[in-house]
C-alpha cells in the first residue's frame, strides 16, 4: 500500500539572483548555514502548521478506523436481532465484514497513480466520495447486497487513505518531527476503532452508521484548506507553488529555497536510479526484502488480528455464556490506542526485531490461553463458570502485544527494506498481499469456527504465531540505526563491520511512503 508514484522529469530553474554565484567565502558559508538549519537540523520555521496539516490528513485514518471496527458492535444486532428488518446469516455477515478488504486491496496500485496525477491532497479529498457512498448504502440498506456493496466502497476509500495519508504526512514534515507526525495515522486508526466500539454500545446500527458517515465529510471540510505536498509540486516542476506550500507549512519567514533544492535533488536521484521491475526482482537484496516483507505480512494477518478486531464482541459473548460484554470491547479499543502510542515511543530505541519477537511470542501465549479456555468450556461448561475473565484478559493481552510490535513494525520495515528505486512496485505488492490475507482471515473465521470449534481456531492461530516468532529470529534483520545503503548491503549478503558508522539516510529515504497497518 505504499505509494507507487513515478517521478516526473524536472526542469531545473535558474537560481535566484542572490544565490546565482558566491563571490566570497562569507557568502558560501551563509548559504550553507541556511541549508543546514533548514534541512538537516529541521529547527528553522514553525512546527505548529505542520502538526495541524498532519492531524487534518489523519482525519482519513479516523474514517478508516470506523469501518474497521464497525463489524464488532453490529454483528449481533444484524444477525440475531434482525435490526434492519431483513435476515442476515452468519455466513452473509462474514462477507459483509470481509469484503471491505478486497476494496482496499483494489486501491493499492491505483492510488499511487492518482497521487502522481492529481496530487496527494486531491487524491485524499476524492476518497470522501466512496466513503460517503459506502455509508449511505449501509444506512439505507434494504438487503444484504447493499450492505456488501457499501462495505466494499468503504474499503476502497479507507484503503486509499492508508497509502495517501502517510505519504502526505511524511512529505510535509521536517525531519525533526517527521517520526512524530508519522505516528498520527496509526494512532487515529485505533482511535476510530475505539470510537465505534464506544458509540456502538449505546446506539443502534443505523444511528452508528450515520455518525460514521459524517466523519469523512468533516475530514473533507477541514482538509480542503490544507496545502498540497511540496514534493508533489517539485515533481511537476511547479516551484513557485512548492514555495507557497512550504511557506504555509513552515511560516512566512521561512527561507524555502534550500529545501526546494534538496527536494529537487532527491527527485532527480530517484529518477536516475529507476530500473525496470524485472531487473529489480533479479537482485538478491530485492528478492530477500520481498520475502521478508511478505513473510511479516503473512504472520501479521494469520495471527488472527482481524478476526479478533471484527468479532471480539462475539468472542466475549461466547466466553460469558452468551451475555453481551460491550464494555470489554471498549476496553480493548482503549488498550489498542495506548499500546500504539507506546510503540511509537520505543520502536527507535529497542529495535524492530526485539519488538517483533516479543509481540509474536506473547500473541501466541494469548491465543493459547483462549484455546485452553474454549477447550475447557467445550469439555464441561461448568469448569469455566468463574473463568470468563480469562478470555477477556487473553484478548486484551493479544491486542496490546499486536499493537506494540506486529501491527506497526512490518509496515515500517517495508519502507526500510526496499531500495528507493524499487519501492514504487515492490511496496504495493506487500500491501495487496496484506489486504488479501485480511480478507481471507475475516471471511473464513466463522467457517473455521464452525468446522474446528473455537478452541481449534485459536490453537491454529497460536501455532502460526509461534512459527512467526521463529521466522523473525532466523530471517528478519535488525534495521534500526542503519542507513538505506547499509540495509541493502546486508540484504545482499555483505558483512557489516560492528564499528561501521550507520551513515545518514538518503534524502528520499527520510520520506519513505509507509502505509498504516491493517486493523
Amino acid at each position: 500500500m505504499a505509494a507507487q508514484d513515478e517521478r516526473e522529469p524536472l526542469i531545473t530553474p535558474a537560481l535566484p539572483a542572490n544565490r546565482s554565484g558566491y563571490g566570497t567565502v562569507e557568502d558560501a558559508r551563509d548559504a550553507m548555514s541556511k541549508f543546514v538549519v533548514n534541512n538537516v537540523a529541521g529547527e528553522s520555521g514553525r512546527k505548529l502548521p505542520q502538526y495541524i496539516a498532519g492531524l487534518a490528513a489523519s482525519g482519513g485514518a479516523l474514517a478508516a478506523g470506523t469501518f474497521l471496527g464497525w463489524t464488532a458492535p453490529t454483528d449481533k444486532p444484524l444477525t440475531v436481532e434482525g435490526e434492519y428488518g431483513f435476515p442476515v446469516s452468519d455466513e452473509q455477515f462474514s462477507w459483509v465484514g470481509s469484503i471491505s478488504n478486497l476494496g482496499a486491496a483494489l486501491m493499492c496500485f491505483p492510488i499511487g497513480y492518482m497521487m502522481k496525477l492529481i496530487g496527494r491532497k486531491w487524491s485524499m479529498l476524492a476518497m470522501v466520495l466512496p466513503l460517503v457512498l459506502g455509508w449511505l448504502l449501509i444506512i439505507f440498506a434494504e438487503n444484504v447486497a447493499m450492505l456488501m456493496v457499501g462495505r466494499f466502497f468503504l474499503g476502497v476509500g479507507g484503503g486509499a487513505f492508508c497509502v495517501a495519508a502517510p505519504t502526505y504526512t511524511a512529505e510535509i514534515a521536517q525531519p525533526s518531527i517527521r517520526g512524530t507526525l508519522g505516528t498520527f495515522f496509526q494512532l487515529m486508526v485505533t482511535v476510530g476503532i475505539l470510537f465505534v466500539y464506544a458509540v456502538g454500545a449505546g446506539v443502534d446500527v443505523q444511528v452508528l452508521s450515520i455518525i460514521c458517515g459524517v466523519i469523512p465529510l468533516v475530514f473533507g471540510a477541514i482538509f480542503f484548506f490544507m496545502p498540497e505536498s511540496p514534493y508533489y509540486f517539485v515533481e511537476k516542476g511547479r516551484y513557485s507553488e512548492a514555495a507557497s506550500s512550504l511557506k504555509w507549512l513552515r511560516g512566512a519567514q521561512y527561507d524555502e529555497n534550500a529545501e526546494i533544492e534538496d527536494l529537487k535533488q532527491a527527485d532527480e536521484k530517484v529518477k536516475a536510479e529507476a530500473i525496470p521491475m524485472l531487473v529489480a526482482f533479479r537482485q538478491k537484496a530485492t528478492v530477500r526484502a520481498l520475502a521478508i516483507s511478505l513473510g511479516l505480512m503473512f504472520f501479521q494477518q494469520l495471527s488472527g488480528i482481524n478476526a479478533v478486531i471484527f468479532y471480539n464482541s462475539a468472542i466475549f459473548a461466547s466466553a460469558n455464556g452468551g451475555k453481551e460484554m460491550s464494555s470489554a470491547s471498549i476496553i480493548v479499543g482503549g488498550i489498542q490506542v495506548v499500546a500504539t502510542l507506546l510503540a511509537s515511543v520505543v520502536v527507535d530505541k529497542v529495535g524492530r526485531r526485539i519488538l517483533l519477537l516479543v509481540s509474536d511470542l506473547m500473541m501466541a501465549v494469548s491465543t493459547i490461553l483462549l484455546a485452553v479456555y474454549f477447550q475447557l468450556k467445550q469439555d464441561d461448561p461448568a469448569k469455566v463458570d468463574d473463568l470468563s475473565w480469562l478470555a477477556v484478559l487473553a484478548v486484551c493481552l493479544f491486542i496490546a502485544m499486536f499493537s506494540i510490535g506486529y501491527g506497526p513494525v512490518p509496515w515500517l520495515m517495508v519502507g526500510e527494506l526496499f531500495a528507493n528505486n524499487v519501492k514504487a512496485f515492490a511496496s504495493p505488492v506487500a500491501g495487496v498481499f496484506n489486504w488479501l490475507l485480511a480478507f481471507l482471515v475475516t471471511k473464513v473465521f466463522t467457517n473455521l469456527k464452525d468446522a474446528m470449534g473455537e478452541a481449534g481456531v485459536f490453537w491454529l492461530f497460536s501455532g502460526i504465531s509461534l512459527l512467526g516468532t521463529v521466522f523473525v529470529f532466523l530471517v528478519v534483520p535488525e534495521t534500526k540505526g542503519k542507513s538505506l545503503n547499509n540495509i541493502q548491503r546486508l540484504l545482499a549478503g555483505e558483512k557489516l563491520n560492528a564499528d561501521e558508522p550507520a551513515g545518514l539516510p538518503e534524502p528520499r529515504d527520510e520520506r519513505d511512503e509507509r502505509p498504516a497497518q491493517v486493523a
